[in-house]
């Protein structure tokens, strides 16, 4: 089965949660997330990966074992199985404005061994934390992404994708973030461990990796600052050339009605569209955006940066 490489849009909400996955758990999140994507931008699924709705509003999900394999030479199907099992056994909380509740990450999964075809449920509000955007959002490479070896380079491949500044955490910040907080009790073994371990996969697969220097309060190392590194020869040549175009002009994701719109009632620059063209072009997938905005046009002339204020609703109504 070929797999088709593409940036992948990622909630803030998952890159930031709190959670120790293995490999395995997180290449079928990574599908999870695929999927649902090529579904909000209009696409049909291929591949036999399936994404229903049953009676009860739940998501039936179908996709190959080997999706969630590295590549052809993977042959450990039994550690799929293994992460299907210890994903069934995690919960995620949900809570809005009415409810709070636990919710088991994926319920009911099953293999057909025959056609080696996983099939799991998922709750709706599962997949609304996957699309929810309103905290903002990662974009990486999913093949990138579904190579590494370490759950700690994927995670710092998620955080640190498309960054440009220096970023600081703490190591008792990262250590929560990965739930390895009985682990590597001395900073040192954390940075050899997990940052040196992460820093090196990422030289050299990924087109984002970084740089750090310790941050010290008395003798104890207390943070790390991550300098972001674009690694070039690591880019998909593809993507990239889809991502200048889109960068040279907005049209190559923008309807040119939305362009002149955000242009004529709300005073967008051709640098501030662009700036937030990927917001732009998601909201446009999944709404009616002409019409959102044409609602909105009141209230932003009220505002006192009516940009800002388009660019504040639209985070949420894409959520």
């Amino acid at each position: 089965m070929k797999i088709t490489n593409q940036d992948l849009i990622q909630s803030y909400i998952i890159t930031q949660a709190r959670y120790d996955f293995s490999v395995y758990e997180k290449r079928i999140l990574y599908t999870i997330i695929q999927m649902f994507q090529q579904l909000l931008d209009g696409k049909k699924l291929t591949g036999k990966l399936r994404a229903d709705k049953d009676l009860f509003g739940d998501y039936q999900i179908s996709m190959p074992v080997k999706s969630c394999l590295k590549d052809e030479s993977d042959k450990n199907h039994a550690l799929v199985k293994k992460a299907l099992e210890d994903l069934e056994s995690k919960k995620f909380t949900y809570e809005d404005d009415k409810v709070w509740e636990i919710i088991r990450l994926v319920q009911n999964p099953k293999i057909e061994k025959y056609d080696e075809i996983m099939t799991f449920r998922l709750n709706p509000r599962i997949v609304s934390a996957f699309m929810d955007f309103s905290k903002g959002f990662s974009k990486y490479e999913f093949l990138t992404a579904m190579q590494f070896e370490s759950t700690y380079a994927m995670r710092f491949y998620e955080l640190l994708s498309g960054q440009t500044k220096p970023i600081t955490y703490s190591i008792d910040n990262l250590k929560i973030m990965f739930q390895v907080q009985d682990k590597y009790t001395r900073s040192s073994d954390f940075i050899r461990k997990v940052v040196d371990a992460a820093k090196k996969e990422l030289d050299k697969k990924s087109p984002y990796s970084f740089e750090y220097s310790t941050v010290k309060r008395g003798k104890k190392i207390t943070s790390v600052k991550l300098y972001p590194v674009f690694v070039s020869e690591n880019r998909d040549p593809i993507l990239e050339r889809t991502d200048l175009k889109r960068q040279v002009s907005p049209r190559w994701s923008l309807d040119k009605m939305v362009i002149d719109y955000l242009k004529e009632n709300f005073m967008f620059s051709d640098t501030e569209i662009k700036n937030n063209v990927d917001l732009l072009a998601l909201a446009q997938s999944k709404l009616d955006l002409m019409y959102e905005l044409s609602l909105l046009k009141v209230k932003a002339a009220k505002a006192r940066t009516p940009q800002g204020y388009v660019i504040g609703v639209l985070k949420k109504l894409v959520k």
